[in-house]
């Protein structure tokens, strides 16, 4: 959301001696209300839109709907900065070129307007938005009424790109699906299994295992495929209705069922059966990837069951020690576990025809990734203290293993200078993202057994990270004071444009870049602290935008090759923004 910033107004301390001698002058007059005119129109065909919503933001009286011709008119509105919203069903207002997702038919952006007398006709533009609808067919023939379809669209989260789950719907007595109110983007659709016309899910009851046999429809993506890396990615733009039909083919559920073992389990007594365990399984593809197939604890049985088509598999499994109840001091009661690393356990497997049975997963406590902060102490260095009087840093992680569950994110390590916390982490493939908590230090390098962890992923077995991790800061970091060019700071009548800024290191860090918004009313400057000393790129946008500044690629593709700066420990460096030309 845009923010006018108020005027500068007088302190209350400022005193004027009285003059008894001269006659007291009247009050300037108040100046008169401002009727503000413009047009709303299409962003693709340049034509007027009748019926957009005007308005002045916080203010619910004051509004228009534009005419016909796109024409509104908004009276007596006091001169001064002014937040316009235009709101129109179908049709976004700036959409964000980085996605940011918008799920309803109608939606809203701000325009900055400073308002005054003779100001020239305001002109806005909205973008129609996109739509995809499709047929769910069944090879039975049958109406295929209630199959979940979910939607994914690929966005940007901490400078990387992603594919995640937006919405999901059913679809209707005929088959058929939509969705609505999509921005510009790219998209994928899959089918969550169904089972026999329900969902995929309490697939076995109690105490019922061995051979269970049903049929039903296998989670596919749209057209024909089993994972996203095969789906059809469809692009929208500008108003664009695709249609997206996925044709099921009824097949059989094989059961599968499986047993944990514990490192000190005997060879021939293995069982799930732990008091005060807590069992969690997820079904995998061969690559690793979670699919949308339920699989749940019996405690009838003590096993672990799922209903799988036919296929390669790997079932992931964790147990956790429940929670007991723990008498502190005062006599409160506190719920506390033995332990808070659970056991995991993995076990690969394939379906082909009939019911897997008596598979086993060892499991085994994870050993604690070994994660050390080391500080670079200058005697120009000033940072301030943390809680505890040291350095503090939280570290993140986000899922990356290539699949829809990218960008999940999780603790990962806090603490302070020495060695950090650890929280535990599941199986997989990580992006660290690193957070120093106090103004004045900055990273200098994040490795995990000498791997660059700002290019590579960590890498998660089920045994823990395999590698120690190091991380380094300094406290004699840099700041550059960013500008926009004079022909851009001038403060017009009208709307106020503004710039989105990213400053982006050259040698790459796990910290985030938080991009910058700099507007004729802030001033047009703005200080950036806490910068690693080294080059930079700084790359100017005239709207917003989340920009994938991980991606090398992506980045050598833009229109304009950014500026580079180079920034010195310790010191401020001052960069006038070039005026971007897209």
């Amino acid at each position: 959301m845009l923010v006018a910033l108020a005027t500068a107004s007088k302190t209350a301390a400022q005193e004027v001696e009285a003059d008894p001698a001269p006659p007291a002058s009247p009050l300037p007059a108040a100046s008169a209300p401002i009727h503000v005119h413009g047009v709303v129109r299409n962003a693709v065909t340049g034509e007027p839109l009748a019926r957009a919503l005007v308005r002045i933001e916080g203010d619910a009286s004051t509004g228009a709907l534009t005419e016909n011709d796109g024409r509104f008119e908004i009276p007596d509105l006091p001169a001064g900065p002014q937040i316009f919203e235009v709101v129109k069903p179908g049709y976004l207002d700036r959409p964000n070129s980085g996605g940011r997702m918008v799920m309803d038919d109608s939606a809203s952006s701000a325009h900055n307007v400073i308002v005054e007398a003779g100001m020239a006709e305001l002109d806005f533009s909205l973008t129609p938005t996109n739509a995809i609808r499709g047929q769910v067919g069944l090879s039975t023939g049958d109406p295929a009424e209630g199959i979940e379809v979910q939607l994914l669209r690929r966005t940007v989260q901490d400078g990387r790109g992603v594919w995640q789950a937006i919405s999901a719907t059913k679809t209707w007595s005929d088959g058929s699906y939509r969705f609505a109110g999509l921005p510009n983007g790219e998209y994928a659709v899959y089918t969550n299994p169904a089972l026999d016309s329900e969902e995929a899910s309490n697939v076995v009851a109690a105490g019922r295992v061995g051979n269970v046999l049903r049929e039903g429809y296998a989670s596919q993506f749209f057209p024909d495929a089993r994972d996203l890396a095969g789906a059809a990615k469809i692009h929208l733009s500008n108003g664009d209705e695709a249609q997206a039909n996925i044709n099921l083919t009824l097949e059989p559920f094989h059961a599968v069922t499986a047993i944990a073992t514990f490192p000190d389990d005997r060879a021939d007594t293995a069982s799930a059966d732990r008091a005060g365990m807590n069992f969690t399984a997820t079904v995998m593809d061969g690559q690793g990837h979670q699919l949308p197939y339920s699989a749940q604890y019996d405690p009838a049985t003590h096993t672990i069951q799922a209903l799988l088509p036919d296929g390669a598999y790997s079932l992931q499994l964790s147990a956790t020690a429940s929670f007991q109840l723990m008498l502190l001091p005062g006599g409160t009661m506190r719920a506390v576990s033995s332990n808070r690393w659970p056991y995991v356990g993995s076990v690969e497997f394939s379906v082909a025809g009939h019911a897997i049975s008596n598979l086993r997963v060892p499991l085994s406590m994870p050993r604690p990734s070994s994660v050390r902060l080391t500080v670079l102490h200058s005697a120009s260095g000033s940072p301030q203290p943390g809680q505890n009087g040291r350095p503090e840093v939280v570290v993140m992680a986000s899922e990356a293993g290539g699949w829809m569950s990218d960008g999940s994110t999780s603790n990962f390590a806090q603490g302070a200078e020495g060695t950090l916390e650890v929280e535990y982490t599941a199986p997989g493939s990580y992006w660290m993202h690193t957070r120093l908590m106090q103004s004045g230090l900055c990273e200098v390098s994040f490795t995990a057994g000498g791997a660059n962890l700002a290019r590579e992923p960590l890498v998660v077995g089920l045994s823990g990270a395999t590698a120690p991790l190091e991380l380094t800061a300094r406290d004699d970091c840099a700041k550059l004071t960013l500008t926009l060019p004079a022909a851009l700071a001038g403060l017009n009548v009208g709307e106020e444009p503004f710039y989105t800024v990213y400053v982006v290191p050259d040698l790459g860090s796990t910290a985030d870049v938080e991009p910058v918004t700099l507007r004729p009313t802030s001033g047009g400057s703005m200080t950036l602290e806490g910068l690693t000393p080294g080059s930079y790129h700084v790359y100017t946008f005239q709207s917003p935008v989340e920009l994938e500044y991980r991606d090398r690629d992506v980045l050598g593709n833009l229109p304009e090759a950014g500026q580079q700066i180079n920034l010195s420990a310790g010191q401020t460096s001052s960069l006038v923004l070039e005026a971007p030309e897209h």
